[in-house]
């Protein structure tokens, strides 16, 4: 896997579990399994995550009795956790679509219908080269 490619998901990954976690609540392996799945994600990143966003208060935890085993810690959004998401997920569609428009992408996000975009324009630079012999 490229190394960027690392990077990338390492840097969207809280945002990806707050936003699974918003349309339900859920346990560790579910998500790391759904973010696996999804991202390529592997298991070993996402619990550190979750004790991390557990401590700054964006997720409670409870348990709940398992047919299959031990009782499962199950992972909350928080109201804290709710904002930052909706914060996360602004400045994620702002920063997308500025690579986008950077990359010339053919996929980015169409310009909303009530902004016409910018006339394109050429900006020509001329250089002066003097000539230094004497």
């Amino acid at each position: 896997m490229e190394p960027n490619l690392v990077q990338f998901k390492k840097g969207v990954l809280e945002l990806c579990v707050l936003a699974l976690l918003s349309r339900a609540d859920s346990y560790g392996y579910d998500i790391a399994s759904r973010l696996s799945e999804a991202i390529d994600m592997g298991e070993g990143t996402i619990y550190p995550l979750m004790r991390r966003m557990q401590k700054d208060g964006l997720v409670s935890t409870y348990f709940v009795e398992s047919s299959s085993g031990p009782p499962r810690k199950y992972y909350a959004l928080t109201e804290h956790g709710r904002q930052s998401l909706n914060s996360q997920r602004t400045a994620w569609t702002t920063f997308t679509k500025a690579v986008h428009a950077i990359l010339g992408s053919d996929d980015a996000a169409p310009a909303s219908s009530a902004e016409p975009s910018p006339p394109q324009t050429t900006l020509t630079v001329q250089k002066t080269v003097r000539n230094t012999k004497a």
